[in-house]
């Protein structure tokens, strides 16, 4: 099999937009493909949020309510449940590391894996060997007010140790806790104006800067975190199939050198962007065959810049190479 660096395979009238940013020699396939639909360890039924912890093991959930644990390579490692699986399942997960967390009784011990538990309106906490950390949940209440809970989609972490929880259906915020889990501030609301969200589905953070997919505004928005009110920086995007436009962006990952990768649930692709939102290329195209993408839901990159894509609706993961 050939391998495939990160080059565009979209609709003819977009590859043209994006002479001179694909890189020679490429080829049409991705390095790595693995996972198949099924129940048994290493199987998938509709995969629905990626993360990768500082040693390159990734965690993945499926609609099964299952976290399955990987190597870079895909080779099955571990696997435990969510506590409750009834009202659906979490649609997304990160790593805080232990140098990240503050001093309390949330601070303490290793890296701890946080997952939007979507459907139970709250985040878990886990140890990275399957041990929920019952006391480190934020949540658990249905309601509008602080602390409490729509339907969460993610939750991250800042280098002080406070955490971020996006949620979607009428609030349509992101809240802000500290490293022992208070409420601090929150932002957002539902709408499409500039600060207003329609799910926002993905956080990354880097250097006091939060990037927010807006899934459903099909755009994605920049906030400065470094005050005590987050300031809006810019907006990118749009609805759309052409470069720098999205189609329901479900999820980013930031590469080594500050360019972001957006992974497109609609438009069956993901784009890599320069650090201010220009895009540099695109993968992707749907389908079943390595290379193509069926509704994909989550993308991280590893310590090589490797790009990990969840290929949801193939039951699968795809990896393919950034080049230098």
């Amino acid at each position: 099999m050939k391998r495939r660096s990160f080059v565009g395979l979209v609709a003819a009238a977009s590859v043209s937009s994006f002479a001179g940013c694909v890189p020679s020699g490429g080829s049409d396939l991705p390095d790595l493909v693995w996972g198949r639909r099924g129940l048994s360890d290493g199987r998938f039924l509709k995969p629905r949020a990626i993360t990768i912890d500082d040693d390159d093991q990734l965690y993945i959930v499926d609609t099964t309510g299952r976290i399955q644990v990987f190597n870079a390579d895909g080779q099955f490692l571990r696997v435990w449940e969510t506590p409750e699986t009834a009202n659906g399942r979490p649609t997304g997960m990160s790593f805080q590391a232990a140098r990240h967390r503050g001093t309390g009784s949330s601070g303490t011990g290793s890296s701890r894996l946080l997952v939007a538990d979507t459907h139970y309106y709250r985040m878990l906490a886990y140890a990275r060997d399957g041990e929920l950390l019952v006391e480190q949940q934020i949540g658990g209440t249905a309601g509008h007010l602080p602390g409490q809970f729509a339907f969460v989609t993610d939750a991250v972490s800042d280098d002080r140790g406070n955490v971020y929880i996006g949620e979607y259906n009428a609030s349509d915020r992101i809240q802000k806790f500290d490293s022992e889990g208070n409420f601090l501030i929150q932002w957002g609301g539902t709408g499409d104006t500039p600060g207003k969200f329609l799910r926002p589905q993905s956080l990354v953070i880097r250097d006091d800067v939060m990037w927010v997919a807006d899934a459903c505004n099909h755009r994605i928005q920049r906030f400065d975190l470094s005050e005590e009110t987050p300031r809006l920086i810019d907006v990118w995007g749009g609805p759309g199939t052409l470069p720098g436009q999205f189609y329901y962006p479900y999820d980013l990952a930031l590469a080594s050198d500050g360019s972001i990768i957006v992974v497109e649930y609609k438009n069956n692709r993901i784009q890599r962007l320069d650090p201010d939102g220009k895009p540099i290329a695109s993968w992707g195209s749907p389908g079943f065959e390595p290379g193509m993408l069926n509704q994909p839901w989550g993308v991280v990159v590893d310590s090589q810049d490797r790009v990990h894509i969840l290929d949801s609706n193939n039951h699968r993961v795809q990896r393919i190479e950034l080049p230098a």
